[in-house]
């Protein structure tokens, strides 16, 4: 294919890795991987959850990939592309619009948390939980969110860094960041683990991440293996078909997809391996979403010897983790506006960041001020996180699986993936035609409660 993208290429294959890499590994795989494999069977549920990264992820991943590098556009114009050229409905182009739409939406909240991790950078780092008990701990928490003003202050902070980065462009924004964030982020996490291996709990907490328990399986933890995979690697929301749009074409789509799925979950299983001697050495119960990492984990950090430290450092660890996905959600809607409204990148860049800002108050408002204010019986971040994560997401990602194996035609993904028609494809094939759509299929109904 002649076609090239307007906005850049990465300068290497690598270099895609570290990017899609960086999108996947967010705030989820810090906690919320680490405390579910503990939760449902520990090396049991990896095991599972492995299955469900080469059953599920992998598949939608390289047909993502494939249409976006095949694109070579935003999300919106890369689909009204292809449904042209495939001879398919026009209304196909709503598939790019869904992911647009849900990766503004999800950083529009994801800014106001990753606002708190900048906070507690500067808790950690002057002391502030040194010797605090739970119940001090809370409060710090507690206060922090019931603040409007510095809930603002931290989400316009963060907006702003991922602005800058994302402004400059491919080469010189997302690029440059990218080569300096994923290489801090494993240095932190791997001086994390350094730490943990120190503590009298470094083998209870690998016994609770990785000790089969097969009578803890259930169908429900099977599903939740599932979800998990097929969330972990930011599929459906437009960030990795526009990564996938500046892929170098010579790259092999079927290795960078596998590689990115094994790194993200190298991260996921690292943060347990980290977090959890932490917390058993300090007599703490692992809990489940902010409730680790934003009261637990600092009271744990109080207590031990180069708590300040190791506390700073973990929650930097956070921040960059959400620095790298946060640049990938926007990156979709800035293109997009590039494209189709003749904008500079810096003139794209600050019209959406001042759009995700706006809406990102809704978030702020929703812990304090709005708190009671209810839509659907739900505030209005849980309402955004409902829509996002159990709607947009995986109907995104379904639809994403049809289009590649049913409406793109054959010679057109072979020519793409660049693995000829043999074994390799055929497989690839198989899993994106029937097994990938029955899986996210029932994440979704999971996810919607139908089941």
């Amino acid at each position: 294919m002649a076609r090239k993208s307007i906005h850049g290429e990465w300068s290497s294959r690598w270099i895609f890795i570290l990017a899609a890499t960086g999108s996947a590994v967010g705030l989820g795989n810090i906690w919320k991987f680490p405390y579910m494999a503990g939760e449902n069977g520990g090396g049991a549920f990896v095991l599972i959850y492995l299955a469900c990264i080469v059953l599920l992820g992998i598949p939608v991943m390289m047909a993502e990939v494939l249409i976006g590098r095949r694109g070579r556009q935003s999300p919106v114009n890369t689909m009204i592309t292809i449904a042209k050229e495939e001879g398919a409905n026009k209304h196909w182009v709503w598939l790019g619009w869904s992911g647009v739409v849900a990766g503004f939406l999800i950083l529009s909240y994801y800014s106001v948390i990753a606002g708190w991790t900048l906070a507690y950078i500067l808790e950690s780092a002057s002391g502030t939980f040194a010797g605090l008990d739970g119940d001090a701990v809370g409060e710090v928490f507690n206060t922090l969110i019931a603040s409007p003003g510095q809930l603002i202050f931290w989400h316009s902070l963060f907006m702003l860094l991922t602005m800058i980065v994302v402004a400059r462009g491919v080469k010189e924004g997302l690029e440059k960041a990218i080569r300096f964030l994923m290489p801090a982020l494993f240095i932190l996490l791997i001086i994390m683990v350094g730490y943990a291996l120190s503590t009298d709990s470094f083998v209870k907490g690998l016994s609770f991440l990785f000790t089969p328990d097969f009578s803890k399986i259930t169908a429900e933890g099977i599903l939740k293996a599932m979800g998990q995979a097929f969330f972990t690697l930011s599929l459906g929301m437009g960030a990795i078909m526009i990564y996938g749009s500046y892929m170098p074409h010579d790259a092999s789509i079927a290795r960078t997809s596998f590689t990115v799925a094994m790194a993200d979950t190298g991260v996921a299983l690292l943060a347990g391996i980290a977090i959890f001697p932490i917390v058993f050495a300090n007599g703490l119960e692992p809990g489940a979403g902010p409730g680790l990492v934003f009261v637990t984990l600092p009271i744990a950090f109080g207590q031990m010897p180069g708590g300040v430290f190791f506390g700073t450092v973990f929650f930097v660890l956070l921040t960059f983790a959400a620095w790298s996905s946060s640049i990938s959600l926007i990156e979709p809607f800035v293109a997009w506006l590039v494209e189709n409204k003749g904008m500079t990148r810096n003139h794209a860049s600050i019209l959406s960041g001042i759009i995700t800002w706006v809406v990102g108050l809704g978030t702020v408002f929703s812990f304090n001020l709005w708190s009671d204010v209810k839509i659907f019986d739900k505030t209005f971040f849980d309402l955004l996180d409902f829509l996002t994560s159990n709607i947009m997401l995986p109907l995104g990602g379904l639809l994403i699986g049809i289009f590649a194996a049913w409406i793109i035609k054959q010679q057109s993904s072979i020519e793409e993936l660049g693995m000829g028609d043999g074994p390799a494809y055929q497989i690839w094939s198989l899993l994106v035609r029937y097994v990938t759509p029955i899986g996210v299929g029932l994440i979704f109904l999971k996810s919607v409660g139908a089941i």
